[in-house]
């Protein structure tokens, strides 16, 4: 039977990270498998053990004080670090898998921090994997909150704001679903105002993917989306001129794939993608 182990990541500042690490029986590559601002690897479950079924080691990291993370909750110092720690999982899973390079899947926030982490520093990354990818929001924090935050970013970095993401139905039309969000004590509804910074400022380093050197990139959206811009997104990814790019838009579901009615579609498509690119590097 398939499942994962419980492990801990040390990241470069020495803070010790949750992970689920999910290996295979015959191991055909290894995937990290990022999650997004509120969640958390326990709402992605499905998808690591469908991977892990097919035949990849997956990496599933709580970032740093989110999930069962509880140092320090809600707050990353700069973006710097976010990335420094995205490469700390890449080289745990390397070490536990024994390939010398992985996909890199993110989903909402997390497809963010992919792009990102792939235009900051591509070595050991052999494609990207984007789901519902945050990379041009349509609820974001309001204007007003905004100015608040930059100004405790000169006082108090560490202050708390809401995450503007506290409806379960933004994420899935599963009522099911929707009540398992509203009960998950490990999601995280606050970040502090040096975490928005960083955020930000990741912002900007994702933006610079279509100048990075083209790998294979495939690009998951849901047709009911209700948080991000599926239009410039798909703009920003079509632009790219990067040959080998898929985008498959899912017509049943809202932002979280595998909690909606096309989650087999999902799951199918994420696997043959994978299959079609193994890289065969040990």
């Amino acid at each position: 039977m398939v499942c994962f182990e419980e492990i801990t990541v040390s990241l470069p500042d020495g803070y010790s990270a949750y992970g689920r690490y999910w290996s295979p029986q015959t191991c055909r590559g290894s995937i990290l498998h990022l999650h997004g601002i509120q969640s958390h690897a326990a709402w992605y479950e499905v998808s690591a053990r469908a991977l892990c079924e097919a035949g990849y080691a997956v990496l599933q990291p709580d970032r740093r004080g989110s999930g069962r993370n509880q140092q320090q909750r809600g707050h990353a110092e700069s973006s710097e670090q976010l990335l420094g720690d995205g490469r700390a999982c890449l080289d745990e899973l390397a070490r536990r898998s024994g390939r010398s390079s992985s996909h890199v899947l993110g989903i909402s926030w997390g497809g963010k921090m992919a792009c990102a982490m792939y235009a900051h520093q591509p070595e050991g990354i052999d494609g990207l994997i984007l789901v519902t990818p945050g990379l041009f929001p349509v609820v974001t924090v309001p204007a007003a909150e905004k100015f608040r935050i930059g100004l405790s970013m000169l006082s108090n970095p560490s202050k708390h704001y809401d995450i503007p993401l506290n409806d379960p139905e933004l994420f899935t039309a599963d009522t099911n679903w929707q009540a398992y969000l509203r009960d998950d004590a490990l999601q995280l509804h606050e970040a502090t105002a040096g975490f928005f910074l960083a955020s930000r400022r990741m912002d900007k380093v994702a933006r610079r993917l279509p100048g990075a050197k083209p790998v294979p990139l495939l690009m998951m959206l849901a047709k009911d989306e209700r948080i991000i811009d599926n239009v410039e997104t798909t703009e920003f990814i079509r632009k790219m001129n990067w040959p080998d790019r898929k985008i498959i838009t899912y017509e049943n579901s809202r932002h979280t794939l595998e909690f909606d009615p096309d989650k087999d579609h999902y799951l199918q498509d994420l696997v043959g993608w994978l299959a079609e690119h193994d890289s065969g590097k040990a």
